[in-house]
């Protein structure tokens, strides 16, 4: 069981929580507005009046009086820029019998709005029938935001619904919240003890049976997740072992193997795309003395036939749980990827194989490698799998699983050193990759992204912690005795005793 601890710190929002039509500016309704300008016009009504009662009262004539009522309210229609008002100025010139109403026409006419306000309401009035912009993408729904309850934080842009409490579910609708992470929290729920959170599924991991919380880890990765998933069929990727997440997919392979995109973009994927890097592996063993004379046939395959090629093996090898290469014996037919697939939709089809009968010539028939993993997994497959192919031609029968697995993968691990130094322009050399040629030829594969330096470490790591005890304890009882007494001494003490030297 480990404890787990969270970072927190206090977040706060930027902007409003409400309603948001367009733009900052302020704004007032059509409605409030009218009512201002109607109690004016009541005020200017009666200060009308009683200057009328004051002054005495005009006669004038009905035909007049009717004709100049019309104008005025033409002139009042023409003034106003709402329906309201334009209701409002016929009503006016069907009630105007009188000079009260002259005045009153009179005053309204006087109260009406200035020129900046006329825009003002007119720019107000044209932007309520406008459509609304769009604000961009839900950081919670990933989906559009259009004009509502929206919120503006965390360098992101939220539905009011969407920003909710990671241990409550609830929308957070106060000013001030609490993170961990990339997760939020109501303030008195980041308070509480919580268990940790699933990078699979995202949910906190639950208690067992004994109430303890119970995670599963890749700790170079840093991947904990809930341990149901280990029996819930959730794919991982075949080259670095992660576990597929809820919010990334990864691709199919047409063997059934998942591979995520980042083990994708160097990805070996059919027989001639793989023979540079055979080539270099071969110079890699020049480099350290051990050519291998004669010309061995190397094939990607699917798993399939890696399979079936291995079931046909005669001489008892030794695989690990999951077979990516082998080093033939016999002579077989095998099934060969000619041309690498193309994608689509998420997973890989059109795959071009072609049979290849195998013909042994000498001790080794062939070396098969599974196609659809990254570069540097491919080369130390191949490294590990030219040792057998070493061991053979020159004269190693009958070796333990523990020696001869363990000094293949001695093979690899350097191999796989040689090429995490020159990825990272070090002039610091091992014995075994100074005189290696395949340090000048690494510099023409262009410069290497973070996560393959990254993905490099893992398969040396890989290497270093395998708990098996051929492949596991071999290469660290291997890796000993070549870091005491060098390689060529070791190889001349294991071709003598078939051990390891101490």
């Amino acid at each position: 069981m480990k404890d787990f601890k969270g970072s927190s710190h206090r977040g706060q929002y930027h902007g409003n929580y409400a309603d948001e039509r367009i733009g900052d500016g302020a704004r007032s309704s059509v409605d409030e507005w009218t009512v201002i300008e109607k109690e004016d016009l009541e005020c200017a009504v009666a200060m009308s009046l009683s200057e009328q009662d004051q002054n005495g009262t005009n006669v004038i004539d009905d035909d007049s009086q009717s004709e100049e009522d019309e104008q005025l309210a033409k002139a009042l229609q023409e003034s106003y820029p709402f329906a309201e008002d334009e209701q409002l100025a016929k009503a006016l010139q069907e009630s105007c019998p009188s000079v009260e109403d002259e005045l009153l026409a009179k005053a309204l006419q006087e109260s009406c709005p200035s020129e900046e306000d006329e825009l003002l309401a007119k720019a107000l009035h044209e932007s309520l029938l406008e459509s609304p912009p769009q604000y961009g993408i839900c950081a919670g729904c990933n989906t559009e935001i259009s004009p509502g309850k929206i919120l503006r934080c965390m360098d992101a842009i939220w539905h009011a619904e969407c920003f909710r409490c990671h241990a409550s579910n609830l929308p957070i609708k106060d000013r001030e919240f609490s993170t961990s992470g990339k997760h939020r929290f109501h303030k008195s729920c980041h308070k509480k003890p919580h268990p940790p959170i699933c990078d699979v599924c995202k949910n906190f991991i639950p208690k067992n049976s004994a109430g303890l919380i119970e995670c599963r880890e890749r700790p170079f990765w840093k991947q904990q997740f809930c341990p149901s998933h280990e029996h819930d069929r959730t794919p991982q990727c075949c080259s670095c072992e992660r576990m597929e997440t809820r919010d990334r997919k990864y691709l199919l392979l047409d063997d059934g193997r998942k591979l995520c995109l980042e083990c994708l973009d160097s990805a070996v994927m059919d027989t001639n795309e793989c023979q540079p890097l055979y080539i270099e592996i071969q110079n890699f063993y020049e480099g350290l003395h051990m050519k291998v004379e004669q010309k061995i046939p190397m094939l990607l395959v699917q798993r399939q036939a890696l399979n079936v090629a291995m079931d046909g093996e005669k001489n008892g090898h030794h695989h690990m749980r999951e077979t990516r290469g082998l080093c033939l014996s016999e002579e077989q037919t095998v099934t060969t990827i000619s041309r690498g697939p193309r994608m689509a939709d998420n997973q890989f089809i059109d795959m071009i194989t072609e049979p290849r009968r195998l013909i042994r010539r000498c001790e080794v028939t062939a070396i098969l490698v599974l196609y659809g993993l990254p570069r540097l997994l491919t080369g130390s497959i191949l490294a590990h799998e030219m040792m057998h192919a070493w061991l053979r031609l020159k004269g190693y029968p009958n070796l333990s699983p523990e020696v001869e697995e363990g000094i293949c993968q001695v093979l690899a691990h350097m191999w796989m050193e040689s090429e995490i130094l020159s990825a990272s322009g070090s002039d610091v050399a091992s014995s075994s990759s100074s005189s290696s040629p395949s340090s000048s030829s690494s510099s023409k594969k262009g410069k290497r992204s973070e996560f393959e330096k990254k993905l490099g470490e893992f398969f040396k790591h890989q290497i270093e912690t395998d708990e098996t005890s051929a492949y596991g304890d071999g290469f660290r009882k291997g890796n000993e005795a070549v870091l005491k007494y060098g390689l060529e001494t070791t190889l001349k003490h294991i071709q003598m005793t078939k051990n390891f030297p101490y």
